[in-house]
């Protein structure tokens, strides 16, 4: 059985390796975070935890704040939409954010690749 909120306060003090944190865990550990604080403040300790977990693995470049912001507010939209008992319920209803193409909807390659991307949060682009 996996313990959320002591997995969820190995991720803030910065426990977990780089290398054994997949996309799968960043949405669960984003889920998490956000069952229990608000947006904005959920936003600044897992932006401020991933960027460190970058900067610890030698890959500060791997941090990108576009990306992070724009998932959290997905999920943020999800777990207000729905009811989860749990993550393996949240993943259930909401497959697609297991992917990193979820964004594309939002977001053409091009804008995400770049540098502005990485340092800032950027908007999606303008429907037409």
């Amino acid at each position: 059985m996996i313990d959320s909120c002591l997995d969820l306060q190995r991720f803030v003090r910065g426990e977990l390796e780089a290398t054994q944190f997949p996309h799968r865990e960043h949405v669960r550990m984003g889920f998490e975070m956000l069952r229990r604080h608000d947006f904005a403040e959920t936003v600044f300790h897992f932006s401020s935890t991933l960027r460190a977990m970058a900067v610890k693995a030698g890959k500060p470049q791997a941090f990108h704040q576009t990306v992070t912001i724009a998932f959290l507010s997905l999920i943020a939209e999800r777990i207000d939409s729905g009811d989860y008992a749990d993550f393996d319920s949240f993943a259930r209803a909401n497959a697609d954010l297991l992917g990193k193409s979820a964004l594309s909807r939002w977001y053409p390659s091009e804008r995400l690749a770049t540098d502005a991307a990485r340092r800032i949060f950027l908007l999606p682009e303008p429907a037409r």
